[in-house]
């Protein structure tokens, strides 16, 4: 069975998918960071094809990076110009690539979560 990786991200003050977030991920080593995908969440706040998936994905660190405060400002949600949350970065690590990993995002204009989803 081939791994991947996917993500969707919820709007939980808004009580609907999150559509538009801009989302990167980086495949980390050490003080290392290169990134190997960038997307958009679609209607859903899903992406339309996994982050990562087969041979592309492998053992190691990644970090996706969930521009939350574009997304936020967009929907009302927050002020121009500084606002509490910005960039979301979520790292964690992949010990078995033969696996699904699905990392989502939970947001409101002051707080998120996350979780190993299925």
């Amino acid at each position: 069975m081939a791994g991947r990786l996917t993500t969707h991200v919820l709007d939980t003050a808004r009580g609907k998918p999150a559509a538009g977030v801009k989302i990167l991920l980086y495949r980390v080593s050490g003080n290392s960071h290169r990134k190997v995908a960038e997307t958009v969440t679609n209607a859903d706040g899903r992406t339309d094809a996994p982050m990562l998936e087969g041979k592309a994905l492998s053992e190691g660190y990644y970090e996706l990076i969930f521009c939350a405060g574009d997304y936020l400002r967009a929907t009302g949600q927050a002020a121009e110009g500084v606002s509490f949350l910005d960039q979301i970065p979520i790292r964690f690590g992949v010990s078995d690539a033969g696996q699904h990993y699905h990392v989502p995002l939970l947001i409101s204009p002051f707080a998120y979560s996350t979780y190993r989803g299925s």
